[in-house]
Parts: C-alpha cells; structure tokens; sequence
C-alpha cells in the first residue's frame, strides 16, 4: 500500500528538487551514495547511544534519497540495470544499519537481550524478504505477492515509532515504549511476508515445471507421430 500511493505522492513532491539537482549537474548514483551515507551515520552515531529522535529526524531526511534517485533517472532517460543494482543493494545496507543500530542501544545501554534479539531477526529477515524476491525473480518466476510487511512498510513502521520514543527524553512519559512494540510487529510481519513468498515461489516454480513438462511431453508425442507417419510411407 504504501509502496503504491505514499511512493508516488512523494515523488510528484520531490520531482523539483530532482529537477534542480539535475540543472547543478548532481548524477543520481551520486544522490544514491550520499543518501546512504547519512541514513548510515544517523543510525549508527545516534542509535546506539539511545538518541532516538534526532537519529530518525537525520535518517528519514536522507531515506528521501532513495526518491529523488529514481525520479533523476528518468528524467534524465538514464534508467539502467546498474543504477538499479546500485540502488538495491544500497538499500540492504541503509536497512542493515537502522536495525542495527538498534541492536546496539538494546545490546549496551538500553540493556534488553529480548530486544536485542529482536532488533536483529527484524535486521536479518528483512535481507532474507528482499533476497527471496530477487532469487525468485531470477530464476523467471514473477513472485507475485504483496508481502504483508515489505520495505516501506518495515521503514515506516521503525522510523516513526523510534521518532516519539526519543521523545521520552523531552519529558513526554510511557513514549519509549512505543519502540519495542513497533519491533515485534516488523518482526512479526517480516516473517509473515517471507513466508507468503516461499509458498507464492513453491508454488509458480510447480506450475512453471507442470507447464515445461506438458510441453516436451507434448513435443515428445508430435515426434513420435511424426516418425509413425514416415515409416508407414
């Protein structure tokens, strides 16, 4: 859902800005870099040491990056197999971070093996949701799904409950525990989506093999005719 109205709603906003790094001759692999960077730092530098707040505010400005790249390209013309390459993968990594980081605060002084564990099974199954997608479609198998929890989903989800639980050290009471519940649910969702992706690829490669096998079955069957027909000449 959100990957198909909030992503294009955002890119109508940011198609200026996108047009005005273009004029300044900024190239969207450049933006692609850039915006990982800072997602990077935000997570890493602020997370671990429990600044919730303004570790979201830094990451949610560069998670826009991943906008303004795409809506570069094309109004370049420039879309390429290595710009989407560049793409995904700089976004296993953005995800690895924010997750990461959060396992770090849980791991020292936020002091929750619990969560600790959480935060890394939502790290880990997120990779393993891009990768069973990606393997699939690799093998020609359109795997189509929409997974309960995908990307945007898992971003959102994380950001926003992270965003007010750092509110908790302006003085706002019981916020922090937002955080922990918004961890369960990506967790949660994130296994729910990746098994509707094992069953969706289990099944399309059982009908792809089904489809293949009728196929030479049937190719099998015109030679054998076709040889019938020779030898009664």
């Amino acid at each position: 859902m959100l990957n198909k109205y909030a992503r294009a709603f955002f890119t109508r906003v940011l198609t200026p800005f996108a047009a005005f790094l273009i004029r300044r001759g900024v190239s969207p692999d450049t933006v692609t870099l850039l915006g990982t960077a800072g997602v990077v730092a935000g997570a890493l530098v602020f997370y671990p040491r429990g600044e919730f707040f303004w570790g979201t505010v830094v990451i949610t400005l560069f998670v826009f990056s991943d906008l303004v790249d795409g809506n570069m390209a094309r109004q370049l013309g420039r879309s390429s197999r290595w710009g989407a390459f560049l793409d995904s993968t700089l976004d296993r990594v953005a995800d690895g971070a924010i997750f990461g980081g959060l396992a770090l605060w849980y791991a020292g002084n936020g002091d929750d093996n619990v969560l600790c564990a959480v935060s890394i099974f939502c790290l880990a199954s997120g990779q393993v949701v891009s990768y069973t997608k990606a393997r699939g479609e690799s093998i020609g198998l359109p795997v189509a799904v929409n997974g309960l929890v995908e990307r945007a989903e898992r971003l959102v989800i994380s950001l926003v409950a992270a965003g007010f639980a750092g509110l908790h050290k302006f003085g706002v009471p019981g916020i922090q525990y937002l955080l922990p519940v918004a961890l369960w649910i990506v967790a949660v969702g994130s296994l729910v989506t990746l098994i509707q992706r094992v069953v969706t690829v289990r099944r399309e490669s059982a009908e792809a093999d089904a489809e293949a096998e009728a196929q030479t079955g049937g190719a099998a069957g015109q030679n054998r005719s076709a040889r019938g027909s020779e030898a009664a000449k």
